[in-house]
């Protein structure tokens, strides 16, 4: 079982940052909350904060967890393990994504997102 984290980025305004997997590679074209791979014994809000810096080139702070999700893609099985944070500076560079949004709450239901992170999306719709 992989352990992989998603960050759920709030700005100042209240919307939601959300990215695209580009194209050939796993789950390429959905979209996501960004985040990624837990090292071992890393921290879920330390590796949000390392995937983040990395992979867009933004700071964020992780304050508060949002939730646990399970999902299996055919031979690959993760545990999608969600938090709430703030964006805090950086100008965004995409790395492992090919385009990226901030959105309402309530307009993430227009974008088709990978499997493991339709719990989340669904919750924060609901304003959980």
């Amino acid at each position: 079982m992989i352990e992989v984290a998603a960050a759920i980025i709030y700005d100042e305004t209240g919307k939601i940052l959300i990215a695209r997997r580009r194209e050939g590679k796993s789950q390429g074209g959905l979209w996501e909350f960004p985040g990624g791979k837990l090292e071992a014994g890393e921290s879920v809000q330390d590796c949000l904060i390392r995937e983040l810096q990395e992979e867009m080139g933004i700071e964020i702070r992780p304050y508060a967890a949002f939730g646990v999700n399970e999902h299996s893609y055919g031979s690959v099985h993760l545990t999608l393990i969600a938090w709430k944070a703030k964006y805090v500076n950086g100008t965004i560079t995409l790395t492992d994504h090919d385009e990226y949004r901030w959105v309402q709450p309530g307009e993430l239901g227009v974008y088709t997102f990978a499997a493991a992170d339709i719990p989340f999306v669904e919750r924060l719709m609901r304003n959980d």
